[in-house]
C-alpha cells in the first residue's frame, strides 16, 4: 500500500515538473504530497534503506550492548628484533650474600725444603767429614744439591783412575753413599757437576787416556750410575781439561773447556737434556787462551764464562750471544801481574758476574764485580794478603744474597764471605786448618749453610764441611 502511494506521489511530482518546468514547483509539489515525518515504519519496505539514510545521531542510537570477548586467536610470528636501546643507569649494588661453609680440609703434601734464609742456629763449630778414604781420591771436586735436597759431590779417583760421586746421607753431609761411574781408562779428571732439568745431575769430566771431553748424565737422582757420552773426542789433539758445566736457561748443558792442544776457549751445547751429543763452538783463539774455565748463566739468560789467558797472563770473560753460544764476546778484566788461575764464577744478587781468582805474581786472592751483564769490565779488590792465599777458589752466594768463597791459603781450607754485594771486602774465617786443602767446591745447603767439598793433601781423601752458619764462622752467635 505505501509502496504504491508513493508511486502515484513521484508520477504527479514528475507531471509537473515536465508541465511546468520548474524545479521548485516540483519540489514544492513533492512538499505538499509528503509531509514532514508522515512516513512510518509500515511503509518502508524492509531491507530497502542504507546506511546513508540516517542521521549520525540515529546510527549512534542503533549500537547495540558489546557482545562477550571471544578466544584469543593463535600467536602470530615474532617480527624481526629491534634496534637495541641505550643502556639504563647501574642498579644499586646488592647486598653482600653470607658466607659459604668451608670445605673439607685437602690431604696433606709432601714436605719441601727449608728456606734459605739466615740461618739462626746456635754457636757451634763447622762440622768436618771424610766421605771417602779408599786410595787417593778427592781431586778435582765439584759440589751442588740434588733435586731431593742432599749434597752431590763428583770427583777423581786418582788411584785407580776413575770418575766417581758421593752422595750426602742427610742435609749435614755426615755420610755419603760412593758410586763409581766411569773406570774405562783413566778418567774423572776436572769434574764439574749440575743438575739438569730433568732434575738428574750432569757432570763433564776429562779422559786423560783418550784426551777429550766427556759427560755422565746420571740414571737416577742418588746418581748410582750414569749413561756416559763423548762430547769432543780431540781427533789426534788434546782437548776436554778444565770443564765446567750449567744449565743453559733452554735447560740443555753448557760445558766450557780448554783445548791444549790449539790454545783455545771452547763450548759444548747439549743437544738434549742427556747431552749424548753436543754443538762444539771456538769462542776464544787469539793466543794460548781457555784454562780455568768457569761457566755460568747470566741475569740476560746467556752463558757467562771466565777464563786465563796464559799468552799474557789474563783474566779474561767471554759472554755468549746466544743461548748455543755459537760465539762470544771476549773481555780482559785484570792484566796487572800474572793472574787469572783458578777461576770460579757466579751471578750475584744483583744480576751481574761475581769471579774469584788466583793472583799467582801477588799471591793473593782477588775477586773481579762486572760492572754490566756483559762483563765488558769489572771492580777489582784483593780479599786476602796473607801468606800464598788464594788457590783452589769457588765461589757461590750465600742465604743472605753475599758472595762465598772457599779457597786454599797457606795449606788451610779457608772461608771469604763478601760484606757487600761487589765484595770489595770480606771477611775471612778458617774452616779446616788441620788438612792441606786443595781442589774446593763450594755449595748452599738446602738449610741455608756453605757446604764445602776438598782434597786432603797428606791424607789423600774426600773430605767435605759443613759451615755452622751462613758467614761460616765458628761459634758466632747472635743476640
Amino acid at each position: 500500500m505505501l509502496g504504491s502511494k508513493l508511486s502515484t506521489a513521484i508520477a504527479a511530482a514528475a507531471l509537473v515538473v515536465a508541465v511546468s518546468g520548474s524545479s521548485y514547483g516540483a519540489y514544492a509539489g513533492v512538499s505538499r504530497l509528503m509531509p514532514k515525518n508522515s512516513v512510518r515504519s509500515a511503509q518502508v519496505v524492509n531491507g530497502s534503506l542504507q546506511k546513508v539514510d540516517f542521521s549520525k545521531k540515529t546510527i549512534a542510537a542503533l549500537k547495540g550492548v558489546r557482545g562477550p570477548q571471544g578466544l584469543p586467536g593463535p600467536a602470530g610470528p615474532a617480527g624481526p628484533q629491534g634496534p637495541q636501546g641505550p643502556q639504563g643507569d647501574a642498579g644499586a649494588a646488592g647486598a653482600s650474600g653470607a658466607p659459604g661453609a668451608l670445605g673439607p680440609q685437602g690431604a696433606e703434601g709432601p714436605q719441601g725444603l727449608p728456606g734459605t734464609s739466615i740461618v739462626r742456629s746456635g754457636p757451634g763449630a763447622n762440622a768436618l767429614t771424610t766421605l771417602d778414604t779408599t786410595g787417593s781420591v778427592g781431586l778435582d771436586t765439584s759440589a751442588t744439591v740434588g733435586a731431593d735436597g742432599r749434597g752431590l759431590i763428583s770427583y777423581y779417583d786418582q788411584t785407580n783412575g776413575d770418575l766417581k760421586v758421593a752422595r750426602c746421607s742427610d742435609a749435614a753431609c755426615t755420610s755419603a753413599t760412593k758410586s763409581t761411574l766411569d773406570s774405562a781408562g783413566d778418567v774423572g779428571q776436572h769434574t764439574s757437576v749440575a743438575i739438569g732439568a730433568d732434575g738428574r745431575a750432569l757432570i763433564s769430566y776429562y779422559d786423560f787416556t783418550i784426551t777429550g771431553l766427556k759427560v755422565a748424565h746420571c740414571d737416577d737422582a742418588g746418581c748410582t750410575s750414569a749413561t756416559k757420552s763423548w762430547l769432543d773426542e780431540g781427533g789426534a789433539g788434546d782437548v776436554g781439561s778444565y770443564s765446567s758445566a750449567t744449565i743453559g736457561s733452554d735447560g740443555r748443558g753448557l760445558i766450557s773447556y780448554y783445548d791444549k792442544t790449539n790454545g783455545d776457549l771452547k763450548v759444548a751445547y747439549c743437544g738434549d737434556a742427556a747431552c749424548m751429543g753436543a754443538t762444539r763452538s771456538t769462542l776464544d783463539s787469539a793466543g794460548d787462551v781457555g784454562s780455568f774455565t768457569s761457566v755460568t748463566v747470566g741475569a740476560d739468560g746467556l752463558g757467562l764464562i771466565s777464563y786465563r789467558d796464559v799468552t799474557n797472563g789474563d783474566l779474561k770473560v767471554a759472554h755468549c750471544k746466544d743461548v748455543a753460544c755459537t760465539s762470544a764476546d771476549s773481555f780482559t778484566l785484570d792484566s796487572t801481574g800474572d793472574v787469572g788461575l783458578h777461576t770460579s764464577l757466579t751471578v750475584g744478587a744483583d744480576g751481574l758476574g761475581l769471579i774469584s781468582y788466583y793472583d799467582a805474581a801477588n799471591e793473593n786472592l782477588k775477586v773481579a764485580h762486572c760492572i754490566d751483564v756483559f762483563c765488558t769490565s769489572a771492580n777489582l779488590s784483593t780479599l786476602a794478603t796473607s801468606g800464598n792465599v788464594g788457590r783452589y777458589t769457588s765461589v757461590t752466594v750465600g742465604a743472605d744474597g753475599l758472595g762465598l768463597i772457599s779457597y786454599q791459603s797457606n795449606g788451610e781450607l779457608r772461608v771469604a764471605h763478601c760484606k757487600d754485594v761487589a765484595c770489595t771486602n770480606a771477611n775471612l774465617s778458617v774452616v779446616d786448618g788441620a788438612t792441606v786443602a786443595a781442589h774446593t767446591s763450594a755449595t748452599i745447603g738446602p738449610d741455608g749453610r756453605p757446604l764445602i767439598s776438598y782434597y786432603s793433601i797428606f791424607d789423600g781423601d774426600l773430605k767435605v764441611a759443613r759451615c755452622s752458619n751462613s758467614f761460616c764462622t765458628p761459634y758466632l752467635r747472635r743476640r
